[in-house]
Order: C-alpha cells, then sequence, then structure tokens
C-alpha cells in the first residue's frame, strides 16, 4: 500500500455551535428581584417575592451549580417574574444565611442536611402524652438550634391529656420560652411570639405540630394524622414549606416530622460556647475536656461555679444536653 501524503486539506475542523466567544465572565444581574424561597421540590422552588404574595416557579441557574438552596433563603431572580403558569424564572443569587437548622441522619453520618435557612426561632414541638414526650430530642433540637443562632421556644401540646409542668420543669435552666398549646388552650402566647418572626416547627410525626399549624393559619390545609397503636405518628408532611401568617407580619416554616436528629456536626466546644459564663469559664478546662465533670473529667474548670448559682444550674443543663449528644437514647422514633 502507497504511503499517503498528508497536508491541510485533510484537517477536519469541528464548527462551534455557538457564534458568541467563551467568556468567563459572568452576568452582574443588577435587575435581579429578591425574595424567599417558601417551597423546594424536585428541582424547582417557589420564591415569594418582595412586595408580593403568590410565588413565582424558580430553577437554580446554571452558574450556581450544585450550590444548596433551601426553604428561607434569601434569592435573586430574573426572567418572567410575573407568576403566571408554565413561566418559569432563574434563581441567579443566593444570599448569605443569618442562620441555619441543620441536622445528620445519625450521628455518624458526615454528610448534613438544612432543614430550614435564616428562621430566627425554632418551635420545638412536642405532646406531654400519646406519644409520650421524649426529652432526648427536645435537648438535639435545642443544641441545633443554639448552634445555629436560632432563639428556641418549647411549645408543649396535648396539655389536656398530661400536666405539662413537670416535664417543662427539666429545661427551666437553660431559659427556654415554654408554651402550651392544646386543642382546648388559647393560642395568644403563641400568636405573640411568632408576630414578625421567622419560625420554624419542628417535632415528632403525631405530636400535633400540622394541626398547630392549621389553627393558626386556616388557609392552611396541612394534613394530619392519628397517632398509632405504639406510640408513633405516621408522616403528614414531607417537605418544608414556608407559610405567611394571616396578618402578614410573619412566617411559620413547618417541616416534616423527623424520627431522628443526628448531630455528628456539634462538638461539646461548640455548645458550651453558646452560654457566655460557661465558655469563659471553659478557657480553663484541660485540652480535650468533654466537659462532663467527674468521673470523666475530674478537672473540668465547670466545676469552679458556687453551687446553687445560675451558672451552677446552667452547667448541669448543659451537661444534660452534652450527655443527649453523646447518646442515641430516648430520641428516635
Amino acid at each position: 500500500m502507497a504511503k499517503r501524503n498528508w497536508d491541510e486539506s485533510d484537517v477536519r475542523v469541528r464548527p462551534s455551535k455557538s457564534s458568541r466567544p467563551r467568556t468567563k465572565d459572568r452576568p452582574s444581574h443588577e435587575d435581579a428581584e429578591f425574595g424567599m424561597v417558601v417551597t423546594k421540590d424536585r428541582g424547582r422552588w417557589g420564591v415569594v417575592l418582595d412586595g408580593h404574595t403568590e410565588p413565582v416557579v424558580t430553577m437554580r441557574a446554571r452558574e450556581l451549580g450544585r450550590t444548596p438552596i433551601e426553604v428561607g433563603d434569601r434569592v435573586g431572580v430574573v426572567g418572567d417574574t410575573s407568576g403566571k403558569k408554565d413561566t418559569l424564572a432563574r434563581i441567579v443569587k443566593l444570599e448569605e444565611r443569618t442562620s441555619v437548622l441543620r441536622r445528620t441522619a445519625d450521628d455518624t453520618d458526615p454528610y448534613e442536611r438544612i432543614v430550614v435557612a435564616n428562621a430566627d426561632q425554632l418551635l420545638i414541638v412536642t405532646a406531654v402524652a400519646d406519644p409520650p414526650p421524649r426529652s432526648g430530642f427536645v435537648e438535639r433540637a435545642l443544641i441545633a438550634a443554639f448552634v445555629g443562632n436560632l432563639h428556641p421556644i418549647l411549645c408543649l401540646t396535648k396539655s389536656d391529656l398530661a400536666d405539662p409542668s413537670e416535664f417543662a420543669a427539666e429545661f427551666t435552666d437553660l431559659d427556654v420560652t415554654v408554651v402550651t398549646a392544646g386543642t382546648e388552650d388559647p393560642l395568644t402566647e403563641v400568636q405573640e411570639l411568632i408576630d414578625g418572626h421567622v419560625t420554624a416547627f419542628i417535632g415528632h410525626s403525631g405530636v400535633g405540630k400540622s394541626t398547630l399549624v392549621n389553627r393558626l393559619i386556616p388557609d392552611a390545609h396541612r394534613e394530619t394524622g392519628e397517632v398509632s397503636g405504639v406510640g408513633k405518628g405516621r408522616h403528614t408532611s414531607t417537605q418544608s414549606v414556608a407559610l405567611r401568617l394571616p396578618d402578614g407580619h410573619g412566617w411559620i416554616i413547618d417541616t416534616p416530622g423527623i424520627r431522628s436528629f443526628g448531630l455528628a456536626h456539634v462538638d461539646a466546644d461548640t455548645v458550651v460556647g453558646v452560654f457566655e459564663d460557661l465558655a469563659a469559664a471553659a478557657e480553663n478546662c484541660p485540652r480535650g475536656c468533654t466537659h462532663l465533670g467527674p468521673p470523666a473529667d475530674p478537672e473540668c474548670a465547670l466545676d469552679l461555679f458556687a453551687e446553687d448559682s445560675a451558672s451552677a444550674r446552667r452547667r448541669e443543663a448543659v451537661r444534660k444536653l452534652l450527655e443527649a449528644l453523646r447518646t442515641n437514647n430516648d430520641w428516635e422514633m
């Protein structure tokens, strides 16, 4: 076979699919309209723009890559923001978060799941009976609130079935606000606490969270369910959703019923650091101190507080939180 001679005519150049030259410059999107993400479902986000009441359906712009966008996030949107049927806008900006409620599937899972962004309060809903209250879950939810920069509120439901005062007393020394919201209780105190705020509602399935949301926002129509014979509720909500309060001054973010609350991303120093008096004392603890006290930490500086002082009582309450952080007991449903 004769050897072939190659020349320029043999070069094949694939034509560009675009006539525009490639550039690394990104558009500034100065015309973006801002609002809050109120729903998230399979690659689509509902965003209520500032000054509007109805959500705009959006997708995440390509330049954001895999940037996670959660309910509660403040985002900038471009494109068709009319909100009309079959229209789709793009999320092009994500503002810095002021708070984040995180959890992991369990205490060994390294993957953090953001439950809610930018809420300033966390309403921890738990029943005092049917199902019985689980202090371990509440303690873990409190930890997540403290380290995520959310103000925690403990809301006790089904107070017509049992006295809530004994369970509420377990959290007195943490200065946690406690309210009752039984079916026969007026909701005035709850309404005053959430007015003007973005409040995330969290709780096990079956504790009456959806019922409470429906009482506060009659148009919410959140599905409710009965508690099973083994004291476990069935999941009635599967996605977080932000709901505007009837007077327009504030939001509720209703989260799915949670069966477990892992805190693999939290350590003891982070929890102690939330409380100024404990954090100052902990600076004198030996390296690697777990702050649990004797016998685990015989030289823990938190033991130097005068007995019966407010700091000493808070230390004991925080040590209960740290113990909950170390064990899986009494928090899974």
